[in-house]
């Protein structure tokens, strides 16, 4: 289930479009599941630019999707 009534940032929004679950991206990212969610929900969270490049790693490589760190983050 995708979308229940929570605050999502572009990430997460994105994900919840294309189907892509945040366990997905953890697993493909080996990112905590903590920073998934703060990237999921916080429209600009304080994440290292490494970390940043990896959620969108996994997120292009999941959804096939040619995205970008700017698609996401400022």
């Amino acid at each position: 289930m995708f979308g229940l009534g929570k605050s999502r940032s572009k990430f997460g929004k994105f994900l919840d479009k294309h189907g892509v679950s945040q366990e997905e991206v953890r697993k493909v990212s080996k990112r905590n599941k903590d920073t998934i969610t703060k990237a999921c929900t916080e429209d600009d969270p304080k994440l290292r630019e490494i970390t940043k490049k990896s959620l969108t790693a996994a997120a292009k490589k999941i959804s096939g999707k040619n995205v970008r760190n700017e698609d996401f983050w400022q």
